[in-house]
């Protein structure tokens, strides 16, 4: 299984549905970085991503983009097969 790190804010609804979903497929373990917590880490999840909305969700290296992304790459059967990823 991959590792998945995840940039987050305490009480972000779609940070807490990507969690959701994510453990529904199996992922045991999320690195979670609280930019709320460390303002820091914003400014370096803005530099890999281009973005400064959270979640921010990588699959091992792969960048797979925010909650709506997520729930896309599951529906069209593609988050499994990069979760399972060697």
């Amino acid at each position: 299984m991959q590792s998945v790190k995840m940039y987050t804010t305490a009480f972000c609804p779609y940070c807490i549905r990507a969690k959701q979903l994510l453990k529904a497929r199996g992922v045991e373990g999320i690195e979670e970085i609280r930019i709320d917590q460390h303002p820091a880490e914003r400014d370096q999840m803005m530099a890999a991503t281009g973005r400064r909305t959270v979640p921010q969700i990588f699959i091992g290296s792969t960048h797979v983009g925010g909650c709506d992304d997520l729930v896309a790459l599951d529906a069209r059967g593609e988050l499994l097969p990069l979760l399972q990823a060697a």
